[in-house]
């Protein structure tokens, strides 16, 4: 009975988003019925009277959106960074990351979490997705991440979704924090939360730096507010996080 509430909920804030993320792009683009962006709508319907939690309705809104414009890239941060380049990102991605939190409650803390430990270590780049190779090693192994970091599998189907209808244009950077943004937004049922994409993604890794970065599980509030301040965090974003994270968790 709690599953199929949870399951119901998510959905449910799912397709307020969804509807109005679509809305709004074809407000903006000023399209008329027959474009790309207006048979989004069409298809969107379809895909949101399905009752299942599954990848069904991902799967669905992506083969509808096809139809993409290219556009130049920039190297700052923009919230109209995407809007040319991958119109129908937002609504495409929020997709995915919706039917997994569906499927598994406490997948939107482990993904907000995974963003966390990213971005303590050299800025939000992606580099914790990095796998190890005879010739390199990345942070998925380091103390604070292995056996502990979760959700790496979702930002793989994430990004095979984003993908199918934007190739090559979205940064791993970028669709990382972009996850955990959505993370909090579905679980929280809330409506919109601002953040301008446009990172860029990362060429290293430091494991070395993951361990010493990272406060582990049993830092103290000193330790805590310490390891903040190095990254240029103060107390609030602290509470900010704490308070999202267990939030998230009870959902």
């Amino acid at each position: 009975m709690g599953m199929r509430y949870h399951e119901s909920r998510v959905l449910k804030c799912l397709e307020d988003h969804l509807f109005l993320a679509i809305k709004s792009q074809a407000h903006q683009a000023h399209l008329a019925p027959g474009s790309s962006v207006w048979y989004l709508f069409k298809c969107y319907r379809m895909a949101s009277s399905t009752s299942s939690a599954s990848f069904s309705m991902a799967v669905l809104t992506s083969a509808c959106v096809w139809v993409l414009i290219g556009a130049s890239a920039s190297a700052q941060l923009s919230f109209d960074y995407y809007t040319r380049s991958c119109p129908v990102l937002f609504p495409t991605l929020r997709l995915t990351v919706g039917a997994a939190i569906a499927k598994e409650a406490q997948m939107g803390a482990s993904l907000l979490r995974l963003f966390f430990h990213d971005c303590f270590v050299n800025s939000c780049d992606g580099s914790i997705l990095l796998d190890d190779t005879p010739t390199f090693t990345g942070e998925k192994n380091a103390a604070p991440n292995v056996h502990s970091v979760q959700g790496f599998e979702v930002v793989d189907q994430v990004k095979s979704a984003v993908e199918g209808v934007c190739p090559g244009i979205i940064s791993w950077a970028d669709l990382l924090a972009i996850i955990a943004r959505d993370s909090v937004m579905i679980v929280n049922c809330l409506n919109s939360t601002s953040m301008k994409p446009g990172r860029r993604d990362a060429r290293s890794a430091s494991q070395a730096a993951a361990n010493e970065s990272i406060p582990p599980p049993t830092s103290d509030l000193k330790k805590l507010i310490s390891s903040f301040q190095n990254v240029g965090l103060n107390i609030r974003d602290l509470v900010a996080f704490a308070g999202n994270f267990s939030v998230i968790n009870l959902a």
